[in-house]
């Protein structure tokens, strides 16, 4: 058995935030001792430009694995394209109650109602400054749970300006099914008028620190219809990029599960076929006029390539990492260089 296998069986026997916060600090433990990076397969280069940037390889971290930025050094060890931390808010806060995270591992499935928990924008911006990692940093920001929907604006503004320094690109994280009404800003106006003050500012930041991309991260829980309205806000708003998708209020796959009928988020493997879905028909949509990421349910080689297939140019993974360890990030590289081209 591998390391990984061994520590996930150990972590595996507590609560579920409770092994997230152990693992994260016995990975953080080991790049302190320089031991990380003889524990995990060499990842083959596979360089890709997306929205300008080149990147490694194209497999990313998705964001909330490392919420506030503790442990960026230690990811970078483990062969990623790229790194994305967040969601972060401008201020700190709590998140909602525990119990909050459920592994449901008979399906290699995750239900999380964290609710944006994070020690605000200031203390992530210090971690990446002091940070040894120079790859592609996203950073994912949000809003605090306790401003109004119709002041969301202003505390992504707030996070835009004290993060673009610092970041290779920022995501606009609308899709949390976890703070109230936050998904309420992928739609119409409300959309727009979230993007446009940002697109200004951005292009007014691009000025002083050279022009950074801007994805947003949509849910997979909509119609053919509201994704078709929701790419063309985002041509319309200039977006950069779309990242797809967040986790899913669905419970297809796991009904009769142990923690199944737990709020949240649900992601893992049940979600991969509803992701892949909302990728294709983003790409439909946009007409090849914005790049895609595709995230959710990815756990092996074959999930990698299928969302490259519905029109992903980049993928990243969170709960197929808990689950299969660092040996998946070169496991989907390979898979995706092997693809036939043309």
């Amino acid at each position: 058995m591998s390391w990984y296998g061994l520590s996930q069986q150990l972590l595996f026997r507590l609560s579920g935030e409770t092994s997230h916060e152990l693992g994260l600090d016995m990975l953080g433990a080991a790049e302190r001792l320089r031991v990380l990076q003889y524990l995990v397969p060499n990842v083959p280069a596979l360089p890709v430009t997306v929205a300008g940037i080149e990147f490694p390889n194209p497999v990313g971290l998705a964001a909330g694995l490392d919420k506030n930025g503790d442990y960026i050094d230690a990811f970078a060890r483990l062969g990623f394209g790229f790194i994305e931390i967040g969601t972060i808010t401008p201020r700190p806060q709590p998140g909602n109650p525990k119990p909050r995270l459920f592994r449901l591992p008979e399906r290699k499935a995750i239900i999380n109602r964290m609710g944006f928990n994070n020690k605000g924008v200031d203390h992530l911006v210090e971690q990446v400054k002091a940070a040894r990692y120079r790859g592609v940093l996203g950073i994912n920001i949000g809003k605090n749970f306790d401003t109004a929907v119709e002041d969301a604006a202003s505390d992504y503004l707030l996070c835009l300006n004290k993060v673009y320094e610092h970041a290779t690109y920022i995501t606009v994280n609308i899709s949390s099914p976890n703070t109230p009404g936050l998904r309420t800003l992928q739609f119409g106006e409300s959309l727009k008028q979230l993007l446009e003050p940002l697109k200004a500012r951005q292009r007014e930041l691009a000025l002083e620190f050279g022009y950074k991309p801007i994805f947003v991260k949509i849910a997979p829980d909509m119609t053919e219809d509201e994704v078709a309205l929701v790419a063309a806000t985002l041509l319309e708003c200039e977006m950069d990029g779309v990242i797809a998708t967040n986790t899913t209020l669905s419970r297809d796959g796991v009904q009769g599960i142990r923690f199944a009928d737990e709020a949240g988020g649900l992601s893992g493997a049940p979600l991969e076929q509803q992701a892949t879905e909302t990728v294709s028909l983003l790409h439909a949509a946009l007409d090849g006029k914005m790049p895609i990421i595709g995230v959710g349910g990815i756990s092996d080689g074959r999930g990698a390539v299928e969302k490259m297939h519905a029109g992903a140019q980049l993928v990243q993974v969170y709960s197929g990492f808990i689950y299969r360890g660092p040996e998946l990030v070169s496991e989907l590289v390979d898979a995706i260089a092997a693809m036939p081209r043309g």
